[in-house]
This record gives structure tokens, sequence and C-alpha cells, in this order.
């Protein structure tokens, strides 16, 4: 194992996201790394500057960083993370000055970096073809699943069957199109549609619209244990997201015993495989065609859940962290 505490850890990153549990898994499993700490939120348009001030003073051997950020002015090695280019592929997502960082500060650290880290084939990829590093430097070392997701323990029962949606409200997370597929699969009488977070008044509207406002309730915002619950009480688990670098959320599902539907685009396939329900997001129909199938075909829900929970077998967080510490020690030798 490298020796972890000559290494400097960017813990701010922690956090209820994706990078979050991401950067929270790995600090449990390499606890003995040294932790950078500043109020400064690493995603500031500052923080590579002012970064690079202070990792003069620490002095590391080697700096790790498990987001997207890195030093400037810093000639030591590095390691960062990028889980996808979310920022430049969604339009939504996007404006000039997060294009500007990335072609700035983000394409020439993907050089300079000892390596970069990533979470699946797919980003490898997208990465690779963007920054023009050779896929050897960019090292998948995935995302997992732990506790509390699995299949015993307490389940959401709110009175009436429903199928689950979870992730933020985002464009690209499809929930527009989610929401008018619900409608037209005709199953409101027979089960509700559950979202994690609060709706914006847009959505409201759009459900408004649909005449399925007494069918869809909003959670808030839930921590881990309550989502396990909800994965575990709900009849199939939707999230026809149009881009994602990995999908924890499907993922998740799984583990539960959940049926899954989702995408059949971007690194989805790659986590789901052959254990959930695959449909083009932006084909409104074949979303409803999904839903009806997991309302209705008790025979198919029970083989994904079946197959769901072999399939989540795959994503260990300690898998990761293995991943993880290897890159770290090779970078550490190359030193």
């Amino acid at each position: 194992m490298a020796d972890t505490s000559e290494i400097l850890y960017d813990a701010r990153w922690s956090g209820p996201h994706g990078i979050g549990r991401f950067a929270d898994e790995l600090m449990k499993s390499l606890p003995e790394m040294r932790k950078y700490r500043r109020k400064r939120r690493p995603w500031h348009p500052l923080d590579p500057a002012l970064l690079g001030l202070d990792l003069r003073h620490a002095k590391p051997k080697l700096f790790f960083s498990p987001g997207y950020n890195s030093p400037l002015a810093w000639r030591k090695p590095f390691i960062f993370s990028l889980h996808d280019l979310n920022h430049l592929c969604v339009p939504e997502n996007s404006n000039a000055l997060k294009r500007a960082y990335y072609q700035r500060v983000i394409r020439p650290a993907c050089n300079r970096a000892s390596f970069v880290l990533t979470v699946s084939e797919y980003s490898k990829r997208e990465i690779s073809a963007w920054s023009g590093v050779d896929e050897q430097k960019i090292v998948n070392v995935g995302n997992g699943v732990g506790e509390p997701f699995g299949p015993n323990g307490l389940r959401h029962q709110p009175g009436y069957p429903f199928l689950l949606y979870v992730g933020s409200h985002k464009p690209h997370k499809n929930l527009s199109r989610l929401l008018k597929a619900y409608a037209a699969a005709k199953i409101c009488r027979d089960v509700r549609l559950v979202v994690t977070g609060t709706p914006t008044p847009q959505m409201s509207a759009e459900i408004a619209t649909a005449g399925i406002a007494g069918e869809v309730h909003f959670t808030g915002v839930a921590d881990n244990d309550n989502l396990a619950q909800l994965y575990r009480g709900a009849l199939g688990f939707v999230f026809p997201s149009l881009y994602e670098g990995f999908g924890l959320p499907p993922l998740e599902a799984m583990a539960c015993g959940t049926p899954v539907l989702t995408s059949n685009v971007c690194s989805l396939p790659e986590v789901v495989g052959d254990a959930g329900i695959m449909v083009d997001p932006t084909d409104v129909e074949a979303i409803a065609a999904g839903l009806r199938t997991l309302v209705f075909d008790e025979g198919t829900r029970q083989e994904l859940r079946r197959v769901g929970l072999l399939r989540a077998q795959r994503f260990t967080w300690q898998d990761t962290a293995r991943k993880t510490s290897e890159t770290l020690r090779a970078a550490l030798a190359m030193n």
C-alpha cells in the first residue's frame, strides 16, 4: 500500500452529492492521508491559484483531489479526479466561464498530472479524446455501493405503490420527459411517482399541465438511510438521464433489490448492463412502455431484482479504494 501519510488530500469535496460520496469513501479507506481543508470551496474560480500557493507552504510529496480542481504554479506531483465532462457536454450546465476553466485549467492539468482518476470506461474515453492525454494515464477506479444500501432493512411504506426517481432536477436528468412518460403510460391509478427533492415552479407547472398533480410526490432532502428505505419500498426505480459519467442511483437501487429502468446512453449501460430495462431517453413513448412493464409485469420485476442484486456486487468501495491506492503508490514511486 502507498504511504498515504505523505499525501495531502483535498477533503473539501466531502458532502451529500456524487463527488462527495466518492470523496468520503476514499477518506474512510485511506484515513492516514493528511487533510487539506479551507473555507473556500474547491470549485471557486480562484481556487487553482490559491491552492498552488498553499501547496508551496505545505510541501506534500503528492497532492490528491477527489474532484476536478487542480493546482496552478505547482510543479510537484499531483493527481486529480475528473468524473465526467458534464460542464462541457451538457449545454444547460455550461457557460463561458466554465468552458474557459476547462480549457485553461483542467485540460493543461490533465497533461501535467501524474494520473487522472475517473469512474467509468465511458468517461475515460471521453476525457482522453477531449484532453489529448493517453488513456493509460487516465485510471478508471469506478464507484461503489455499500451500507446502508442493501435489500434488508426498513422500507418506505406510504400506503400506495410507487415508482421512484432519485437525483437532482437539472435539465440533463430528463425529468420533463419522465413526467410526460408517466402521464402517457396511464398508470397513475395503479402507482404514484415519488421524486426526491422539492419541485421548482416550472416542474409544478409541467405536472399540472400533464394532469398528474395528485400523483407525483416529492420527498424533500433525504439522507442515505432514508434513500435506502425509499429504494426498498419502490415498485421500481426510474432514471432516464441524458448524461452520466457513472450513475450512482441506479447502482444503489440494484443493491437494494429494486428493479431499474434507465437510459441506454453514456455510462449507464456500463453500470447496469443487462440488469435493467434500457430505453432511449429522448423517446417519451419508449420510457412510458418501460414504466408499464415495471408496473404490470411481475415476472420481469422479479428477474430484474435477481440480476440487479448480482450486478451490484461487482461495484464495491473497497475495490475503488484499492485501485486508487495502487495509483497513488505508482505516482509516489515515479517521483
